[in-house]
């Protein structure tokens, strides 16, 4: 499998001017080619294609007096960009024809100079030493390796963030090492006040750092829209507010890291719930509180890890009714407000705390049952299992036992 390892890298002055350089090619390049591909396919040509694009853009254009710097940096960056761009448009219409998993793409965008800059090199192109990369027509760049690369990257990609940050990201290709066999199993049920209940009982906060950093957010944005565009005060204020986002993003993605890789260290097997998260985040209440959690890139980072160390991850339909059927016996009482966070079943009588119940039949359905009837996978309670006068419809307030946040029964006739 292939994995990517990125390292933090500190040019000198001269350097950024060559990387600066090197990405405003790259940009140009993609841009020129894109704009010539959406001409042709409006006009009802057919798609040029890679070698078509890469000796009209890059051969032809360093001969003309417009584009004659495009020689003056790396040949390899200027290819791996139409590269990009060719498949691109290969994923966008695979995508719109069905051809590939998950929802359709857009087509691809023209490049910004404002965005996260980026050029790729091939192995030709860079060489490892000790405390430094060799870059072509760059130089040694400065790096510092936190961890050590497990084989020989087979391409870096040089990445400049908004905030002014330097990155190299390496791709490695590696073997999955699986870690040693446990017999531990862990449903886990997302939430918004509480990131993650586990079946275990345990219950972990989110840092939440977007919503710790909103009002200093706010006066950098009023900030930065009161400064006259292309005014170097415009340009010191946007790189304030870039750095406060990305103070705010590696905060979200190592708390994220670091509960994703214990959890795969603890446990064998791990059951997660698959929320529709676009479709929750059209919900405008919540919409900021979900997009400060990270629920798809926890997910993401579960499944690679999972494979990557011989772990099971079961994700389970996003219609199984698991906050509300009860645990212990299986039997479901119905639907409960989002206020109730305790209640007690019909049935059995087991009091339930909502977040931990929830998370045991994840658990269950993923294959990993404590229940008293040993259930797993999908389960359904059938209409004359029910006795009628113990049903959720009872008017009895007495007999529902249904609590809220304070622990005084509500009634629900």
């Amino acid at each position: 499998m292939k994995r990517r390892y990125r390292y933090r890298i500190y040019p000198t002055k001269t350097q950024e001017k060559s990387l600066a350089q090197l990405f405003g090619c790259t940009r140009v390049v993609w841009n020129d080619a894109l704009a010539f591909c959406k001409t042709a396919l409006e006009s009802g040509l057919k798609y040029p294609g890679f070698s078509t694009l890469s000796s009209q853009f890059i051969t032809q254009a360093k001969q003309t007096e417009a584009r004659a710097w495009l020689s003056e940096v790396a040949f390899a960056p200027l290819q791996q960009s139409l590269r990009d761009l060719d498949e691109a448009f290969r994923n966008f219409w695979n995508s719109i024809k069905g051809k590939r998993k998950g929802a359709a793409m857009k087509p691809p965008r023209f490049k910004k100079r404002s965005s996260t800059q980026s050029a790729r090199f091939t192995r030709t192109a860079f060489k490892l030493r000790q405390h430094k990369v060799y870059l072509v027509k760059v130089g040694n760049l400065k790096i510092e390796w936190s961890r050590p690369l497990p084989a020989q990257p087979s391409s870096v990609t040089v990445i400049k963030d908004p905030s002014g940050r330097y990155f190299l990201s390496f791709v490695v290709e590696c073997e999955p090492t699986p870690m040693p066999q446990t017999d531990k199993a862990v449903g886990i049920d997302l939430g918004i006040k509480t990131f993650a209940t586990l079946s275990n009982g345990e219950k972990i906060d989110a840092p939440m750092p977007l919503k710790k950093s909103l009002k200093k957010l706010r006066r950098l944005q009023q900030r930065l829209s009161r400064r006259q565009k292309g005014s170097r005060r415009r340009e010191l204020a946007r790189l304030q507010l870039a750095k406060l986002y990305a103070k705010i993003t590696d905060i979200r993605s190592d708390f994220l890291q670091k509960l994703s890789t214990r959890l795969i260290r603890e446990n064998q097997a791990i059951a997660l719930e698959n929320l529709n998260v676009s479709g929750m985040l059209k919900n405008r209440k919540l919409s900021r509180a979900i997009s400060d959690l990270g629920w798809r890139s926890f997910r993401d980072m579960l499944e690679a890890k999972s494979v990557m160390y011989g772990r099971d991850l079961h994700i389970i339909d996003r219609w199984e009714p698991t906050s509300q059927a009860c645990s212990c016996c299986g039997e479901r009482g119905g639907k409960l407000d989002l206020s109730i966070r305790l209640w007690e079943c019909l049935f059995c009588g087991t009091t339930h705390d909502r977040d931990v119940n929830a998370a045991k039949n994840i658990k269950a359905a993923g294959g990993h049952s404590e229940a008293i009837n040993g259930r797993g996978g999908l389960h359904k309670t059938r209409l004359d299992r029910a006795v009628p006068s113990e049903t959720s419809t009872h008017q009895e307030p007495i007999q529902l036992s249904l609590f809220g946040e304070t622990g005084i029964p509500v009634p629900l006739g």
